[in-house]
């Protein structure tokens, strides 16, 4: 079977496309800067150079037509026919609290993810739009929602509250929703095929470190907490987010320094972070660590405090598992900077994580020493691969493919 995955964003379109018998990537891209100038696709096939061309797309519709001619392109596609497609699946953020697992899209499925625009009011619009478009282009071809919040929606109700009255919840959804969890799900998945266990004897803290950052405590296979909140703001230091803050400082800014609610927005999610922190043009972990190295007192202090606010959670979430048998590191940093994971685990020793620098040099998948309680683990994170097994799952379930 082969299947197609999509994530939309505001002006851009993701897609990888897999043979799932095998689960390999046959060709990937994104289209980007949709309905602007200068709209680019960027193809990728497997085992070959990649493609960069011109994209006539004014809307997502056309990002789609122009993806289906790289796809079925005589020189480096790899299909005849779009007949060849035969499910879509879908990247979702936000399922409020009506979707816990990934699901047929249906008239139903699209007005929840519409209910949730206010919730999610950057992601979930154009994902929206992607879904519409791909029913236009692809009107036979079954569609999925893999929703980002989904897997979260087992955190019990003691670690999703706010310490806020109980009617902003009751009626107005106010409350840790989570995200990152397609990725959280498939280490945890990964972490029970690598150590031969089943799905419901996992019990690890997993750290996803990109751009976006975000831990989550997973005892008997399911989500127990996370450090993403309300919004992707809420946890650790990221790229350019602010993650965890005092909110009165919202306040202060607005009151003495004359911050509208725009400029409070762009600063908490588009200025902090390993951004404002350290001070240079970018918040790329390979820059942050260049400026160490010239002796930048502000990239050194960024780094120190977004390793410092990972072990905080990492001691937290230790507590609320009760006998974590991993730490597993994952995503763009997570998986290919030694240094975090490093000073993530110092002084850790005592509440069972001891790291081999040996190992963790060489980005081996088990960096733990053998003295270590818990392992700690590099797993490289796939949420496209999640997402695609997700949709063949959701079709054999509604037995549309045998």
């Amino acid at each position: 079977m082969k299947i197609l995955v999509i994530n939309a964003g505001s002006s851009s379109l993701k897609f990888s496309f897999f043979e799932m018998k095998k689960q390999q990537v046959l060709a990937d891209g994104v289209i980007e800067r949709i309905g602007q100038e200068g709209t680019i696709c960027k193809y990728v096939k497997a085992g070959c150079e990649a493609v960069v061309g011109k994209a006539e797309s004014n809307n997502y519709r056309g990002a789609l037509n122009e993806m289906v001619k790289f796809l079925m392109h005589e020189e480096y596609g790899v299909i005849a026919s779009i007949d060849e497609i035969q499910a879509i699946g879908h990247r979702v953020v936000h399922g409020g609290e009506y979707v816990s697992r990934p699901v047929l899209i249906d008239n139903k499925v699209k007005g929840i993810i519409k209910s949730c625009f206010e919730l999610a009011p950057l992601h979930n619009p154009p994902n929206y739009m992607g879904i519409v478009a791909c029913e236009e282009i692809f009107p036979n071809i079954k569609q999925v929602g893999v929703f980002d919040t989904a897997f979260h929606q087992s955190i019990p109700k003691h670690a999703f509250l706010y310490g806020l009255p109980h009617d902003l919840y009751e009626y107005d959804g106010i409350r840790r929703y989570g995200f990152h969890g397609t990725s959280h799900r498939y280490i945890a998945r990964k972490y029970a095929e690598t150590l031969h266990k089943k799905k419901d004897e996992v019990n690890i803290i997993s750290v996803h470190l990109g751009n976006g950052c975000s831990m989550t405590a997973v005892k008997n296979g399911k989500s127990i907490d996370t450090s993403m909140g309300f919004t992707p703001l809420e946890g650790l230091v990221m790229g350019t987010r602010c993650g965890d803050i005092d909110p009165a400082i919202v306040f202060h800014l607005m009151e003495h320094k004359g911050y509208s609610r725009n400029e409070i927005d762009k600063l908490l999610n588009k200025k902090s972070g390993l951004l404002g922190l350290a001070g240079i043009e970018t918040s790329d972990m390979r820059d942050i660590l260049k400026a160490i190295e010239k002796g930048n007192e502000k990239a050194v202090a960024a780094l120190d405090v977004y390793c410092y606010r990972i072990k905080k959670y990492v001691g937290a979430y230790t507590a609320v598992i009760e006998g974590v048998e991993a730490l597993v590191f994952t995503a763009g940093i997570g998986e290919n900077v030694p240094l975090v994971r490093t000073k993530v685990c110092e002084g850790l020793r005592d509440i069972g994580y001891e790291i081999d620098e040996g190992k963790n040099s060489k980005n081996e998948i088990i960096i733990s020493t053998e003295s270590s309680r818990s392992k700690i683990m590099v797993i490289p994170t796939h949420e496209d691969l999640e997402i695609a097994r997700d949709t063949l799952q959701v079709l054999i379930d509604e037995k549309l493919f045998q």
